[in-house]
């Protein structure tokens, strides 16, 4: 596991330029924003959190369809099919090295962002805090539609498709908890704790669901 870890962290960072595209997509989604809305600090302020997560959350879709993709290409994927290991442990850890090589990088840059956005401390701290444990949701997720579109030769936009739908409540548990943190009569726990809820249950089903569409898929 730990091997398959590190060359899927290998492949993510190699593949279409991996966590760098990702990143300068998130800085040019949230660059442009300012220019639509005008030089109004209060209004880039307020509305700061909610555009950095929607800018991540596009950023994240980016290379999902890769998730699976080489694997399909060089035929490993019906070795893995195969193998003694349990195909959701597999899974799991493919998506962890895919989270860790592209969203954890935006992560990082979300603070950098946030200042860009006029946003408090208070603010870019519960922004970076909420998608750090809200990020990994998005990649469970994905790894169902990149398993249902993996035998297609351009299911980029597939998985897209069904992917964004499932990740709104990541998003609005995401946004709200941020603007909790931000507004005193908010209390902050309620929407980060059903925020690592949704982490936790996706964790779970998400690989499940992944590893029934690869098999039917190679059927």
């Amino acid at each position: 596991m730990t091997a398959l870890l590190l060359r899927d962290l290998r492949l993510s960072i190699r593949a279409g330029g991996g966590a760098l595209i990702g990143v300068l997509f998130f800085l040019t989604v949230v660059a442009v924003i300012p220019f639509g809305v005008g030089p109004d600090l209060a209004l880039l302020s307020r509305i700061g959190p909610a555009i950095v997560w929607i800018g991540a959350l596009l950023a994240a879709l980016l290379g999902l369809d890769r998730l699976f993709q080489a694997e399909r290409d060089d035929g490993s994927l019906d070795l893995m099919l195969m193998q003694e290991t349990p195909l959701v442990l597999t899974v799991l850890v493919k998506c962890l090295a895919h989270w860790v090589a592209t969203s954890l990088p935006l992560v990082i840059a979300s603070p950098l962002l946030g200042l860009f956005m006029n946003m408090s401390e208070t603010a870019i701290g519960a922004t970076m805090l909420t998608l750090l444990v809200g990020s990994p949701a998005i990649t469970f997720i994905g790894a169902v539609g990149a398993a249902v579109a993996v035998a297609l030769p351009r299911g980029g936009l597939l998985v897209s498709i069904l992917v964004l739908p499932l990740t709104i409540p990541v998003l609005i548990f995401g946004v709200s908890a941020t603007y909790a943190a931000v507004e005193e009569p908010s209390p902050f726990l309620p929407p980060f704790l059903i925020l690592v809820a949704l982490t936790l249950f996706f964790a779970v089903i998400g690989p499940a669901a992944a590893a029934l569409a690869l098999r039917n898929t190679s059927d």
